[in-house]
């Protein structure tokens, strides 16, 4: 049975995903981190991750840029506010291509149960009429695609360790 990715919008700005995967959080951290994991599952179905920079350290950069099936390339970017090794995320998202929807705040924690790690990425959007949008684009089957790669990965790393 694959997980599924559970999609909640408990705020005006905010939508929540959960999902368990079968690993240790440092395993899934490392994986939402280092760009050599990052590029194996990063995006849908279908997208590739061309470029992926990483500056992990409160204040340091981010910026990825995606090549969607038909070639359009979407490039977004953003700023770490908050980095506790294997358990937190807090960092900032903006799109190089959509300046009208201003930038984003991610949090992600990790939180390991015999084995297995939630992981819950709260993303609040500048807006209300921003989050709907997004949510209108596919936000629930893009994270749903991306994460099923991500478990691929998991399982993958998880048999070399």
């Amino acid at each position: 049975m694959i997980a599924t990715v559970d999609v909640s919008t408990p705020t005006d700005r905010d939508v929540v995903l959960t999902r368990v995967f079968d690993a240790p959080r440092d395993l899934v951290f490392d994986a939402l981190t280092k760009p050599e994991l990052l590029k194996r599952w990063y995006g849908p179905a279908g997208w590739s991750l061309d470029v992926c920079e990483v500056d992990l350290r409160v204040g340091g950069k981010w910026r990825y840029v995606c090549r969607q099936p038909g070639g359009k390339v979407v490039g977004q970017y953003g700023v770490y506010k908050e980095i506790v090794p294997g358990a937190r995320i807090v960092n900032t998202e903006a799109w190089e291509d959509w300046e009208a929807a201003g930038e984003t705040l991610c949090i992600t924690e990790l939180v390991e149960r015999g084995g297995k790690t939630t992981f819950t990425s709260t993303i609040r959007f500048s807006s209300r009429q921003v989050r709907d949008i997004v949510m209108k684009a596919g936000l629930t089957s893009g994270a749903q695609e991306s994460y099923d790669k991500l478990e691929q990965v998991l399982k993958a790393e998880s048999g070399r360790r």
